[in-house]
């Protein structure tokens, strides 16, 4: 393990958990994250963004278009940012997507979903699965790759479950980073790694949690994935970090996967932040996360799934 992810864990553990804890409102999270995003994370040279928009039957979904260097293929990474459901934004992930696009070749669109606490369960997996719709009618499922990272990871399984109970075409691959999958709270890593957790403050998780349920029963599969049907789903890559809080979130998902006969695939590496891919550039590990998950995306699009097709 690298020196500087020794830095960058005590650094995040200092001053980001901590930052995240004094939070007074989704406003003030929002407005933080953004600059953290352009001061911190910069994407490759030759990266190209542009605002677009998804057609959707109540409105248009705005998303932006990230083409990483040399990317070129027809196929797409529809990816769904994290932040709790309540903050972040294709701006704060387009710098992981682009390094993203490079290493896997593939082009990727980030929607914008729409947040709580303005707007609670299921809003954002309203729009996810008319994101989805939107890229299925202009390319075929096993060109699409879905993806997203904490919450984003979350909004991105139940996705999948929706896809698998309306009958819709399985996305080559599902790549869930560090996933946020049961809003119950229940893992025990909530408790077993709340002092080795370098980001997530986790006695304001039941707090976030409420944002985006106001009222909804956590077990509710659209909020969390963890208790959702996924007869028919494709492959699916969960990735976390033993020491963070949201790793048996991403044990028992990769468990529940298993036993409903998913392919899934979960890699969990030694004391890492959480979601550490999104530290391109930063340190050496998030460099090789970012090299596998390139490696799991070309694989599937090469071969893509027979499941639910």
């Amino acid at each position: 393990m690298s020196l500087r992810r020794d830095i960058l864990n005590r650094a995040l553990r200092l001053f980001e958990r901590r930052s995240l804890a004094r939070m007074k409102t989704p406003v003030e999270a929002r407005r933080s994250f953004e600059w953290k995003a352009r001061l911190w994370f910069h994407a490759p040279r030759g990266s190209v963004f542009a605002e677009t928009s998804l057609a959707a039957e109540t409105r248009a979904i705005p998303a932006l278009s990230v083409l990483g260097k040399g990317a070129e293929s027809d196929a797409l990474i529809l990816y769904f940012h994290g932040g709790g459901y309540f903050f972040g934004s294709p701006r704060t992930h387009r710098a992981m997507l682009a390094r993203i696009s490079r290493l896997s070749g593939l082009p990727a669109l980030l929607p914008d979903y729409r947040k709580a606490p303005e707007h609670a369960c299921p809003a954002a997996l309203e729009d996810a699965l008319a994101a989805y719709r939107a890229v299925l009618a202009t390319r075929d499922a096993a060109r699409i790759v879905i993806g997203g990272d904490s919450a984003g990871g979350g909004l991105t399984l139940a996705l999948l479950a929706r896809i698998c109970a309306e009958g819709l075409p399985q996305p080559a691959l599902t790549l869930a980073l560090s996933p946020w999958t049961d809003l119950t709270g229940a893992g025990d890593s909530m408790t077993s790694n709340a002092e080795t957790e370098t980001m997530l403050p986790p006695e304001r998780l039941h707090e976030v949690a409420e944002y985006y349920l106001q009222g909804l029963d956590p077990t509710d599969p659209r909020a969390s994935p963890l208790f959702a049907d996924f007869s028919g789903a494709g492959r699916v890559l969960i990735t976390a970090s033993s020491t963070e809080i949201l790793l048996d979130d991403a044990r028992r998902m990769a468990a529940a996967l298993a036993g409903q006969n998913v392919d899934v695939t979960l890699v969990v590496e030694p004391d890492l932040p959480h979601v550490w891919q999104f530290f391109g550039g930063l340190m050496p590990e998030a460099d090789h996360g970012l090299r596998v998950l390139a490696h799991h995306i070309a694989a599937a699009i090469r071969t893509p799934t027979s499941a639910g097709n």
